[in-house]
């Protein structure tokens, strides 16, 4: 077993994902998408050492598809300008993603979407129906073709510091999977960032985006009529209680357990039900031992139930890959020294007692 990279090799690291971003040529939004999907499933593999990893495209593309899915449709400012009103057509495209014609990948999953209305993003796991196994090779096809064979190259070279192909996947260096686990949120930032500018810069968009502000939320936020949605089916599995006073709730938020300052992605079984007021007052800090413990519970007893809510509006559910991501964020809280919220203003150190729960 390979020891983990030394805090000079994590930063030498950084640097060359830095230049990558400086330094890289971008012409479609894929190099960004390929960076959040490999770093989520770093996260995912459950592995803090500094072994290299092995991925397929179809893995790869299972999360193109989830980053993409909403991307696929029309997009609509909050508040449209008087000439974007006048013009109706251009308010039911959907954003390009790249240079010249729409992105491949966007194009395979506006096609789907159209002949398969009842499948979304949840569908897509190894047992997935043959429809779903012919829009993951589609997009598989894509990756290998495009984003994977391309990232590396940036200042007029080739820098293989991430990962080697092989047939039908890649190979993540050794050390690389521990740094992307470490640097998940930066890498998620750096890429939203990133991603946006690029719509902004594709001339097609012009005349849809305007002098718009909300690009970003659109692109990568769960849709509030979502939220909506998933807090109705949250009240009936928690009979209208608060995950964490355990109070009745008239008007209640969806809440990441995980944080999503932490884990920028949204998981089916990392959302519980929540007061506003312990929402507000837990933030973006871990929850304490004895939330974490009902969570556990709850999640394994309300699987199907919440697959089935996932399916319904369309968020990925995989129990696995929760436990996985709590796993990561309460090994790094415990490494970090955190303290966890208990109720208000009372905090908790996060001991190892809180990976033997997960």
């Amino acid at each position: 077993m390979m020891p983990p990279p030394s805090p000079e090799a994590q930063l030498q690291w950084l640097n060359k994902l830095q230049r990558l971003f400086s330094e890289g040529e971008f012409t479609a939004t894929y190099k960004f998408a390929l960076l959040m999907a490999l770093a989520d499933l770093a996260v995912e593999k459950d592995s803090d050492d500094g072994e290299p990893i092995a991925l397929t495209f179809r893995e790869i593309a299972v999360k193109f598809i989830e980053l993409y899915w909403q991307q696929t449709a029309p997009y609509a400012r909050t508040s449209p300008s008087p000439a974007l009103l006048a013009a109706d057509s251009a308010t039911e495209q959907a954003l390009y993603q790249s240079n010249g014609r729409q992105a491949a990948v966007v194009s395979s999953i506006s096609a789907f979407r159209r002949q398969h209305p009842g499948l979304g993003p949840a569908a897509m796991t190894r047992d997935a129906d043959a429809p779903c196994r012919k829009l993951i090779g589609e997009v598989a096809q894509t990756v290998a073709a495009q984003p994977v064979r391309y990232l590396q190259n940036f200042a007029g070279q080739t820098d293989r510091f991430l990962f080697e192909t092989v047939t039908g996947g890649l190979v993540l260096l050794p050390g690389v999977a521990f740094c992307l686990r470490r640097f998940q949120p930066l890498v998620h930032q750096l890429s939203r960032n990133g991603w946006v500018r690029q719509i902004k810069a594709i001339g097609q968009n012009a005349t849809l985006l305007g002098d718009t502000n909300d690009l970003e939320a659109f692109l990568f936020e769960t849709p509030r009529q979502t939220l909506v949605q998933i807090g109705a089916g949250l009240r009936r599995l928690s009979n209208s209680r608060c995950f964490y006073c355990g109070e009745r709730v008239g008007d209640a938020d969806v809440d990441h357990f995980v944080p999503f300052s932490l884990y920028p992605r949204d998981l089916m079984h990392n959302f519980v039900l929540a007061h506003p007021a312990c929402n507000r007052s837990k933030s973006d800090t871990l929850a304490a031992l004895p939330h974490l413990e009902r969570w556990r519970e709850f999640i394994d007893h309300r699987d199907d139930d919440l697959r089935e809510i996932g399916a319904t509006v369309g968020r990925p559910a995989d129990l696995s890959g929760s436990l996985a991501v709590a796993r990561w964020g309460y090994g790094n809280g415990l490494n970090g020294g955190a303290q966890a919220w208990l109720r208000s203003k009372e905090y908790c150190p996060v001991t190892s007692e809180y990976l033997a729960v997960l």
